[in-house]
């Protein structure tokens, strides 16, 4: 069963205004009426989807808990960390040393928890006949310096490229992954996004325009794959195999733009923090990462 992103927008996950307490740390009580408290989780948009879905569960195995979740992005959420301002900060690319730094200046020490793991999956309007790139081919789209689909193949049509602004962790990744080709003897570190590249606050709009634009090209984490969109296959160099970003291929180490999902916590997680952490690496827990769209941790 695949949760569409349509549907996750739905679910009535609890975002809202967090108390002092929450800000000063977070405690479980036990007994009788089970756990109580609140978790305020802060951080990338892609994760977004898998934990709302994991805070309603929680939610309603544990009704005296509630569970605040939103978005804004990676860089967000670990500023929000850093600040004391969220209990868990959701990631979609790794903290920088830099943001270490930061953090133990003001005397927060992260603590990094592996929850799943992603593809990003590069997406096209159905219409496209273009199946697959190479990532020096998506490097030179995003840098501009390939400006038309017919140059790859395609429509003699001008590219529209969309990318997630510079808050995202799904940004940050691609940028050094893609646009640089990190690993690849071509690989550049001086490359940055092209000055025509359209930078969009929410995956959600990035796949939408997507969806109706023919010359279009995103993206998003597999989570947020629809119907209405076509994935493109991805080669590494001209002469290797194309693979599409599936839960198969990102757990066998095959899909080349594959990333874990992580948690930020201030230490070592402890009560109903480490409780909720707990139920989302759990067998049950890890299913609901296959149901919204992204992959499991390996078994």
């Amino acid at each position: 069963m695949h949760i569409s992103i349509k549907k996750w927008f739905m679910l009535p996950v609890v975002v809202m205004l967090v108390t002092a307490l929450v800000l000063a740390g977070c405690s479980a009580e036990t007994g009788s009426g089970g756990l109580s408290d609140s978790i305020k989780i802060i951080g990338s948009n892609t994760v977004t989807p898998l934990s709302s879905v994991w805070a309603e569960d929680f939610m309603k195995a544990n009704p005296k808990v509630s569970i605040a979740v939103s978005g804004p992005g990676s860089g967000a959420g670990i500023a929000a960390l850093i600040d004391g301002m969220t209990d868990i900060c959701q990631s979609s690319r790794t903290i920088k040393q830099s943001e270490i730094d930061q953090a133990k200046a003001k005397g927060v020490n992260p603590y990094e928890i592996q929850v799943a793991s992603d593809g990003l999956s590069v997406v096209l309007h159905p219409s496209n006949p273009v199946s697959e790139l190479t990532i020096a081919q998506l490097s030179a789209i995003y840098t501009n310096q390939i400006t038309n689909w017919k140059e790859v193949g395609g429509n003699d049509a001008p590219i529209v490229v969309l990318s997630r602004d510079t808050n995202s962790g799904t940004h940050v990744f691609f940028k050094e992954h893609v646009v640089q080709m990190a690993g690849l003897p071509t690989q550049n570190t001086k490359l940055e996004y092209g000055s025509n590249v359209l930078f969009l606050p929410s995956t959600e709009q990035g796949v939408s325009e997507v969806a109706r634009n023919s010359n279009a090209i995103f993206y998003p984490g597999l989570g947020y794959v629809t119907s209405q969109v076509k994935l493109v296959k991805i080669k590494k160099t001209a002469s290797d195999p194309s693979i599409l970003s599936s839960e198969k291929t990102v757990l066998d180490g095959t899909y080349l733009i594959a990333r874990p999902l992580l948690f930020y916590t201030n230490g070592v997680p402890t009560g109903i923090i480490k409780a909720f952490i707990d139920y989302c690496l759990s067998p049950e827990g890890q299913n609901k990462v296959t149901e919204v769209g992204y992959v499991p941790l390996a078994k």
